[in-house]
């Protein structure tokens, strides 16, 4: 369990790594035009398409056949990418074709990871304790965020000992070097975890399906929908209040590429301080209360805290940075375990496949969508009135989420806990 929730360290360090990088990539693999962030976001986007069909197929061999085999296979295909993207040629060396290597290899990492982030909140959900689960499921996001953060931090220090010159030329690919180091290291201490003790119950059970993703669509709607309401919420506040935060300070704000990536570093900070107690939080009172607290949080503070970091004073840019990052903690921190527990254990991995469209859509194209509406409109405030519009639609299906924690005080059953008496 240890493995697997910090194994999440290697998603999450490349493809903060990416946007927290985009300045840069965009002159090396697109060239100094008025356009190139906007088109190094887009490919961004564009693999993000592809983490939904990544998720649909290790979601199927998940639910057949393990939850380690597809952490394995994952974490293996992610290592292949990510020593390739090192190596990757230049637009100055073969011209326009090294935009189409780099858009093709970022696919490929849409595709492994659309089956790694919701195997490892299945894994560790399956694995906990009852009335343990939101913790530890949580370290599953907070290990992210360490990727996150040690992301911005190699990136920030690549770029502030380097010049521009030296840092377009060669050393853009020592922090993808780094990534793929991490990657192998992860691998090999992921050959060393044991199946999941619910999926070996199902399975000795002979309660596998054949078809989990038609089943799934037959008999979970309400589930897929609420969990499709859970990881809208949790990408937007993310991707736009963290990931795309560098990016907008520099574009935007006026920032240096420096100053706005270290802002960033402590906002990945505040994530991994408020994880745990958003976990504990949710085992504590449940799901649900918790969840609305931080989707009514998402709903009122966005906008204020988008037109602080606009000002262009460091210390408003700090508050809003850190705020917007400890809302967007809180969401992912308690739909770790929420999501996995709006399913039963055989349709589980499937389930939560079907709830990645919402992350693409979310999640991957609301940073390339919030720089196009900020170019078109003017108005500098766009991403944080996207994250209160998702919160206002969100918040109404949050205040009807069956309670899915364990607490004393609930009669009512989790959908797992209904399997796992069906299954014995």
């Amino acid at each position: 369990m240890v493995v697997a929730a910090f194994s999440t360290v290697v998603e999450w360090y490349d493809f903060t790594l990416y946007l927290f990088m985009t300045t840069v990539l965009s002159r090396v693999f697109f060239g100094s035009g008025a356009d190139s962030v906007l088109t190094t976001l887009a490919v961004f986007a564009i693999a993000y398409l592809m983490r939904p069909l990544g998720a649909l197929v290790f979601g199927h061999v998940g639910d057949r056949f393990g939850r380690r085999k597809v952490l394995l296979a994952s974490m293996t295909v992610m290592t292949a990418a990510m020593v390739v993207t090192a190596l990757l040629p230049t637009r100055e060396q073969i011209g326009p074709t090294a935009g189409a290597l780099l858009l093709l290899l970022r696919c490929v990492m849409g595709f492994s990871v659309g089956g790694e982030y919701t195997g490892v909140m299945t894994y560790l959900v399956e694995g906990a304790p009852p009335r343990r689960r939101g913790l530890v499921a949580s370290l599953a996001s907070a290990a992210s965020e360490v990727g996150a953060l040690l992301a911005v931090g190699v990136a920030a220090l690549t770029t502030a000992t380097m010049s521009s010159r030296s840092l377009e030329a060669w050393g853009w690919r020592l922090p993808f070097f780094i990534g793929a180091l991490l990657a192998a290291g992860t691998l090999i201490a992921r050959s060393t975890m044991r199946e999941s003790p619910a999926f070996e119950q199902v399975q000795r059970a002979h309660a596998t399906k054949h078809g989990p993703l038609h089943e799934t669509l037959r008999t979970q709607r309400p589930a897929l929908y609420r969990t499709f309401t859970i990881s809208a919420l949790g990408s937007i506040t993310y991707y736009v209040g963290i990931t795309y935060l560098p990016t907008y300070l520099t574009s935007v704000g006026g920032s240096a590429e420096g100053d706005a990536l270290w802002l960033a570093t402590l906002a990945s900070a505040a994530v991994i301080a408020v994880t745990p107690v958003a976990g504990l939080l949710a085992d504590r009172i449940g799901r649900r209360p918790t969840l609305l607290l931080f989707g009514g949080l998402s709903l009122v503070l966005p906008v204020a805290m988008f037109a602080f970091m606009v000002d262009g004073h460091h210390t408003q840019a700090l508050v809003g940075a850190v705020v917007l990052a400890l809302v967007a903690g809180g969401v992912s921190a308690v739909g770790a375990s929420a999501a996995p527990e709006q399913f039963p254990v055989e349709a589980r991995l499937s389930g939560l496949a079907v709830a990645t469209v919402a992350t693409t859509l979310f999640g991957g194209l609301t940073p390339y969508l919030s720089q196009g509406l900020i170019d078109t409109t003017g108005w500098s405030l766009v991403p944080g009135l996207m994250v209160a519009i998702v919160a206002l639609v969100a918040v109404p299906v949050l205040w009807r989420l069956p309670e899915t924690a364990p607490l004393p005080v609930l009669a009512s059953r989790t959908p797992e806990a209904s399997t796992t008496e069906s299954t014995a």
